[in-house]
């Protein structure tokens, strides 16, 4: 899918112009006169970047840009203000207001169009986060747009790499103000640095003797550890052409030489919020995903992971020709624990039930709450004598200690019943051999209770 590009300009022969060259590269471009007509474009969710000029007659572009950021529908997206403006103040007040870059007409078209493509690339990536987080605000997580509105982008954990001293102690002493910083003069030791260190940004000298920076910033971005840590890549001005290269691999911003410090600041926290949010969208996403398949009160996967989880492990120990043994344990009369104590004494021996249960089994070994106060645990490579050894010592662990309620007051005793079967025949069926752990179940419980049951196949 192409980006879609929205050009804000007052000038119609600049809008033309914009809309031209980007239209030569296969981009989408829409376009708005003014500053009002954007704002209402992007809280409609119509574009991907914005190409905002500074000024206009209603409302400036500084000002614009400083909606944009501080509106949690908008401020993810990318804004590069485009201005006949070229003062180091101006361009410092565009980044203080949250642009992701400051160009200065006339544009290099080669320019023009590595910024774009850089920034949809990471647009698009951000886009995809945040669709598969929405659901975290339909189970109840905090959702990490007003956070990221709110993030100054100070505190950050910065790796410098640079081998010049008398450049990497100006720019750490800039730095330092507002982050804590780590100097790497060593280039060769710098990306075993950077994975060991858990950094919000790296900056990178591509003027480095005897190496690369180039060749540092796309090991970073191959690097699991590394990948999406922001790079922030700074260069003599001679070296622009490599600048636009690193824009490609991957580089998220560049400065040249001689450096600003006020903008040096400004670039450092762009990148260090736009990390903190991404981080934030992942993990909501991998908290959504962990909640799909977990069960909320006892913390054990719940019954979806367990049906999904033992046909992949019944398919191996057929292949493998290895036993699988499975036992469904249900608490004896814990309906007469809710009357007789209530629901929050019933939740109390359930999390504590899943802590002994943990307790007793290996790390390999599957424990779920199947329902209620029903739970299954299967065990790779075990057969019927060895789980019946577990299950025994399951049940003397429950039996063996009373189990605290409302927060320690009181102390009630607790037992299970437990049916245990195991996979001996290759290819059976997995609902064949739940129906037969609980069959022995069922047979522990009209026993007496408390007590281990074993069917064999």
């Amino acid at each position: 899918m192409s980006a879609r590009i929205l050009v804000v300009d007052d000038v119609p022969a600049n809008v033309k112009l914009l809309e031209a060259r980007l239209s030569a590269e296969y981009f989408d471009v829409m376009t708005a006169s003014n500053g009002t007509e954007a704002l209402a474009i992007c809280r409609r969710a119509e574009c991907d970047i914005i190409l905002l000029d500074v000024m206009m007659p209603d409302m400036d572009g500084f000002e614009v840009c400083r909606r944009l950021k501080t509106d949690p529908a908008t401020h993810h997206i990318p804004v590069v203000m485009v201005t006949a403006l070229d003062s180091p103040a101006d361009r410092n007040r565009g980044l203080e207001a949250g642009a992701d870059d400051f160009l200065t007409k006339p544009v290099s078209d080669v320019v023009l169009i590595a910024r774009v493509r850089s920034l949809t690339r990471l647009k698009m990536m951000t886009d995809e986060l945040r669709m598969r987080a929405i659901t975290s605000l339909e189970i109840g997580m905090q959702a990490p747009e007003r956070s990221a509105v709110a993030d100054t982008g100070k505190g950050g954990r910065i790796l410098l790499v640079d081998d010049r001293q008398s450049s990497y102690e100006r720019l750490a002493t800039t730095l330092a103000a507002e982050h804590t910083i780590d100097v790497e003069p060593n280039p060769t030791e710098a990306l075993f640095h950077a994975a060991e260190g858990n950094y919000d940004l790296l900056i990178v000298s591509l003027d480095l003797n005897n190496f690369d920076g180039l060749r540092l910033c796309s090991q970073a971005r191959s690097l699991e550890r590394t990948r999406h840590v922001p790079i922030l890549a700074i260069a003599d001005p001679e070296n622009s052409t490599r600048l636009l290269r690193g824009l490609e691999i991957g580089v998220n911003d560049y400065l040249l030489r001689p450096i600003d410090k006020t903008e040096l600041l400004a670039r450092a926290r762009t990148q260090i919020r736009r990390r903190r949010y991404t981080d934030h969208l992942r993990d909501n996403v991998q908290n959504s995903i962990e909640m799909a398949i977990t069960d909320a009160l006892t913390g054990l996967h719940n019954r979806r992971y367990m049906e999904s989880h033992l046909a992949t492990l019944a398919e191996q120990a057929s292949m493998r020709g290895k036993p699988l043994a499975l036992m469904i344990l249900d608490i004896d009369y814990f309906k007469s624990i809710n009357d007789n104590y209530g629901h929050d004494a019933g939740d109390d021996v359930l999390r504590e039930f899943a802590v002994r249960v943990r307790k007793s089994i290996r790390g390999i070994d599957l424990a779920c709450r199947y329902g209620g106060e029903e739970f299954v645990i299967v065990m790779p490579e075990t057969d019927l004598h060895v789980a019946g050894m577990v299950a025994e010592r399951l049940r003397r662990s429950i039996a063996g200690e009373p189990f605290a309620v409302h927060k320690g007051t009181k102390r009630i005793e607790v037992t299970i019943s437990i049916g245990l079967t195991t996979l001996e025949q290759k290819g059976e069926a997995v609902a064949d051999v739940l129906k037969r752990a609980d069959t022995a179940l069922y047979r522990a419980k009209h026993d007496g209770r408390n007590r281990v049951v074993s069917q064999a196949a």
